[in-house]
């Protein structure tokens, strides 16, 4: 029966249904395992001491003090660890032009941003090396701050890292066609400045890891809260100079992530180098104070933009000048730029045109690093894409979805290639667009806006387009030369009893990999769901993998996972055969059984064949194959990414006497090819939206002049919370890629991709009778009082 994964009426079927998570129940009665829920034998406790100063040279250590206090044990200079922890540099090779220092883990000679760490303070319990860290007296000798993106380059700006030579760390200019000759015979044009605020990703539980060295079998083994359990194997190997054999790191439940816990952090490779120094466990958990000075950053950009429109409304051109800053140092080893260049490659992906101009520069200062946070860059050039495809709109007093159906390339049009030169294989921006409308009854919404404008309440609709980069091939990273796995691994067992067992390379952050694993795995074998334990994170154990990053997980790890599920059933069904004398042909697994594939009769229970496999092996024919255990691998090769797409909308009122926006409600219909478990997809988007819509009204890390960090905790610094969320409507189409068997794309970035371009345009659409406009996120109620002149700048 040749029925296609996904469909219903398939035998055994579980790919396409909502199935529980395995791990729901643990995590609910609070039996989650998380790194500092991990206790070892003579474990110690690091507390860093962090530069109170944007930029400083340290004239000098005294830990004198520090050394007599009750339970510190040792005290570590970044010169004590330079000694045993080789620097790295933070570029790739297709970047061309990335520039960046070299970065120790602690500090040397100088500090470069507030909360950069410049000494350790080791002791027995977290509370004495915290009395400890209070006691180390550190001299230093204040140097100017580069604080300010735009005049980075300028002549009168100290230079932050003179072997750079200068503060340009990255530019890029991409040009296809051409854009002024677009520009001059145009229509329209529309121009504006977009701003999107610096921001952070207040996970749950903060960056966490322990290390314990064990120097009798030169085996490092380190518990960590990460994403890319096998990156950071290679990074402490190699900069610990340790076989990569001999370390293992262990990534057991992990509290959130969204990108920040994907990069390589100095205080945590400090952590992993004195557990070495020092022969005993180290542990170092992150406060939330420190969190907000030492966890990556993200989003800060300051973009000039302009579109070329003709009479009928069809794009003519873009025209994008992006700038952002990344702090002193680009971050390790996925750098820093990745999120400018992103902007290059996705404004105006959905989006059929011929002349397109774009740059990013990449500046450094004296500010926490950046780096990619969940959807990088995708949120920034989703704003300048649809805020000008909006402003364009109005201009020519057209309808927004109008604009769209004009210009989104059709879904009949692919393979295609955007004037980014980027590769699409499949997309449905207009099968998308048709049942966002219908979901959203556009027009009774219209209608809704008007009558409430007519008592003085100001509504606005919002659309946004937008494109999802998912499963990344080596092309992402591979080609710039840095050990970052775009394949990952699957090994399926099954045991005695006819449980099967999978262990994948990628990792469980929250949303749900184990049940998106389990389903597939189940389909693949016959088995059902809870038949199928699965084990991630762990380097020592499961097949060498990527982990999970860019929405790879299910696309690139689950079918990996698929095809070594389909090899274990052939391996089944081959002794199956044997033992039944039957063409192997003609026998299927379901649920569990060997069962006859015409007629579904049972045949045998799997754990019937196990008991011979395993026990009674020598009735079975000499040479028959008879290993009950697959393992697969699978990496992309026909499109550099596996891009999805979607449009969301927002509906709003803005309280236009105190700039006070509600959020009415959201909608977000989205392709990520073949769903594999719509709940958990659905979940995965919605907390996309929350994170987008946080960007878009309250998310903002805000600095002074010199360098410090003036809301660097949850009382100052805004996350969205239940009360401000809108209802929020999911609705799906599927175009499987052709590049895969499971057809599986990806879906954990594309709620935050869309969410703020739609709100800024429903903003603005409220607005627009009184001809005001915001495009600086967050679109708070000063900034909206100032676009309707009732606040003076």
């Amino acid at each position: 029966m040749n029925i296609p994964f996904g469909n219903p009426d398939r035998p055994n079927s579980y790919i396409g249904k909502t199935v529980p998570r395995p791990n729901a129940g643990r995590l609910v009665e609070g039996r989650g395992r998380y790194v500092d829920d991990i206790t070892l034998p003579r474990m110690t406790h690091v507390v860093f001491v962090r530069s109170p100063h944007a930029h400083a040279r340290i004239t000098g250590i005294d830990a004198a003090e520090a050394l007599k206090a009750k339970g510190v044990l040792r005290v570590f200079t970044g010169a004590d660890l330079a000694r045993v922890c080789t620097p790295w540099v933070a570029v790739l090779a297709h970047l061309k032009g990335l520039k960046s220092p070299p970065q120790h883990a602690i500090a040397v000679d100088r500090a470069t941003w507030v909360g950069e760490p410049v000494a350790a303070v080791v002791a027995t319990s977290r509370a004495a090396a915290e009395d400890g860290a209070a006691l180390v007296e550190v001299g230093y000798k204040l140097l100017p701050a580069v604080t300010d993106m735009r005049s980075a380059l300028d002549d009168a700006t100290p230079v932050l890292h003179d072997e750079m030579g200068e503060n340009l760390a990255f530019r890029r200019l991409h040009e296809e066609g051409d854009v002024e000759a677009a520009m001059a015979s145009a229509h329209k044009v529309v121009s504006a400045r977009f701003r999107t605020a610096r921001h952070t990703g207040v996970t749950p539980e903060p960056r966490s890891i322990l290390a314990d060295w064990n120097p009798a079998e030169g085996q490092l083994t380190v518990w960590h809260a990460t994403q890319a359990p096998h990156m950071m194997q290679t990074v402490f190997a190699k900069h610990l100079d340790l076989p990569e054999g001999r370390v293992r790191v262990i990534c057991t439940d992990v509290g959130g992530s969204y990108g920040i816990k994907v990069h390589v952090y100095p205080d945590e490779v400090a952590a992993v180098a004195i557990a070495k120094v020092m022969g005993r466990p180290v542990k170092f958990v992150a406060d939330r104070l420190e969190s907000f000075t030492t966890d990556i950053h993200a989003r800060d950009h300051e973009i000039e933009a302009r579109i070329a429109v003709d009479a009928d409304g069809r794009i003519l051109a873009f025209d994008v000048d992006d700038w952002t800053a990344i702090g002193a140092y680009s971050v390790y080893p996925r750098t820093s730029a990745i999120e400018g260049n992103q902007v290059v490659n996705l404004c105006g992906g959905p989006y059929d045109f011929a002349h397109y101009r774009a740059r990013t520069s990449v500046v450094f200062q004296n500010k926490t690093p950046t780096c990619q946070y969940r959807a990088v860059g995708h949120p920034i050039a989703v704003a300048v894409t649809e805020g000008l495809v909006d402003m364009a709109a109005a201009e020519l007093g057209m309808d927004p979805v109008e604009i769209r159906r004009r210009n989104l390339f059709p879904d009949d049009a692919y393979p295609v290639t955007s004037p980014a030169k980027m590769r699409f294989e499949g997309l449905s921006h207009h099968a998308s667009l048709d049942k966002l409308i219908a979901l959203m009854d556009y027009d009774a919404l219209r209608a809704d806006q008007a009558e409430a404008r007519k008592r003085g309440i100001h509504r606005g609709i919002g659309i946004a387009s937008f494109i999802e980069l998912t499963n990344p091939s080596p092309f992402m990273y591979g080609i710039g030369g840095a050990r970052i796995s775009a394949q990952d691994g699957c090994t399926v067992r099954m045991d005695p009893d006819g449980s099967v067992v999978a262990l994948s390379g990628v990792t469980e952050q929250g949303q749900g990999t184990e049940a998106m694993l389990s389903q597939i795995v189940a389909e693949g074998v016959g088995v059902t769901p809870d038949k199928v334990r699965v084990i991630t994170g762990d380097t020592q154990v499961t097949p060498y993998g990527g982990g999970t990053w860019a929405s790879r997980g299910a696309g690139i790890g689950g079918e990996a996972a698929l095809q070594s599920a389909l090899a274990l059933k052939d391996s089944i069904l081959e002794v199956a055969g044997a033992m039944l004398q039957a063409p192997k042909d003609a026998l299927d697994i379901r649920a569990g059984q060997v069962v006859d594939s015409a007629t579904g009769e049972p045949r045998m229970p799997l754990e019937e064949l196990g008991r011979i496999v395993y026990f009674r092996g020598d009735t079975l024919p000499k040479g028959l194959p008879r290993e009950l255990v697959q393992t697969r691998h699978f990496i992309t090769s026909d499109y550099p990414f596996a891009f999805t797409n979607g449009v969301q909308a927002s509906y709003l009122e803005v309280d236009t006497e105190t700039g006070m926006v509600t959020l009415l409600k959201h909608w977000c219909v989205e392709d990520c090819g073949r769903i594999i478990n719509p709940q958990l997809v659905d979940e995965q988007i919605r907390g996309g939206i929350v994170q987008g819509l946080g960007g878009a009204l309250f998310e903002e890390i805000h600095y002074d002049a010199d360098g410090q960090l003036l809301n660097g905790s949850m009382a100052d610094y805004l996350v969205p919370m239940a009360a401000e969320m809108p209802d929020m409507v999911i609705g799906h189409v599927e175009t499987p890629t052709k590049e895969s068997l499971l057809g599986a794309k990806g879906a954990g970035e594309a709620g935050t991709a869309g969410a703020p371009a739609a709100v800024m345009n429903a903003i603005n659409d409220a607005l627009r009778p009184f001809g005001a406009q915001v495009t600086e996120m967050p679109f708070t109620p000063e900034r909206i009082l100032r676009a309707l002149g009732k606040i003076d700048d």
